[in-house]
């Protein structure tokens, strides 16, 4: 059994099969957006399914008719009202702390060692790419709306966006348009630019396809796609001779039970059963 994810009420949390877990922002009267309790409960359940061995494999989405719109304004928009006398060193300090655990909550998905597949629907902004650009797979449905929403808002985008996307997406010039402008852009843009990787009719179709996909990486070696996925996302910011001495070092003591268990499965023709991890 999974372990216990009760306490985060902020989120609807279940387990449609065997392996795989299903996370999804709830919020829905707010079109999901995300305030201060929110993101900290976003960073603590990838940290936490991180290390649970009953699960293989992660779907998120938003419930409602949004994935997500966003930073919920009225609530941090207060951030630091009673700051007016505070000194502008400490008062910059201050700021800088709640930017950075803002940052160490978002980044958890990338950090975690589970793959996660994104279903995005309907509004997706600002904070909603921050999000996806950190996960491994997304899926988008024919009616997501995305922007890079935060210069409308009188900010540079600070939580992954500008940092990720160029990584994810390989064209430059594309990001930095959506960026300046903070223009909305459909599903098959976002397919077209290599953002997601699947277009659907709907959210229902996304989340279909998701947990199939899911459902299929987790009868997998655990071993073998957790390390897939920290072996790419070290090259990503590794030249090719570094990532290779990595899966060399990695596959040193990580071929073992799982290759022979994968190896005797496929020699007897049946489904291979893998330890958890």
């Amino acid at each position: 059994m999974p372990l216990d994810y009760s306490a985060y009420d902020q989120f609807k949390i279940s387990f449609p099969a065997e392996w795989v877990a299903l996370v999804e922002t709830n919020r829905p009267k707010s079109l999901n957006s995300y305030n201060l309790k929110t993101w900290e409960q976003f960073g603590q359940i990838f940290i936490q399914m991180s290390d649970d061995s009953d699960i293989r494999c992660i779907v998120f989405g938003g419930e409602g008719r949004a994935f997500c719109s966003g930073l919920d304004i009225k609530e941090m928009g207060s951030f630091g009202a009673d700051d007016d006398d505070m000194e502008a060193a400490r008062k910059a300090i201050k700021f800088r702390r709640f930017i950075t655990d803002f940052q160490d909550n978002i980044k958890q998905p990338h950090l975690c060692r589970k793959p996660i597949i994104a279903v995005c629907h309907g509004i997706s902004f600002g904070l909603a790419l921050d999000m996806i650009s950190g996960m491994d797979i997304r899926i988008a449905s024919k009616d997501v709306k995305f922007s890079i929403k935060e210069a409308d808002i009188g900010l540079a985008a600070d939580m992954g966006t500008l940092q990720r996307l160029p990584k994810v997406v390989n064209n430059l010039g594309w990001i930095k348009e959506l960026a300046y402008t903070a223009r909305i852009f459909g599903a098959e843009e976002a397919f077209t630019q290599g953002l997601v990787t699947h277009v659907v009719e709907d959210k229902a179709a996304g989340m279909k396809k998701a947990l199939e996909m899911a459902v299929l990486i987790s009868e997998k070696s655990p071993v073998a796609v957790q390390g897939s996925k920290e072996t790419i996302n070290y090259a990503i910011d590794h030249t090719i001779e570094d990532g290779l001495a990595q899966i060399a070092n990695f596959n040193t003591y990580a071929v073992a039970g799982d290759t022979i268990e994968a190896a005797m499965s496929m020699a007897m023709k049946k489904k291979p059963t893998y330890e958890k991890l």
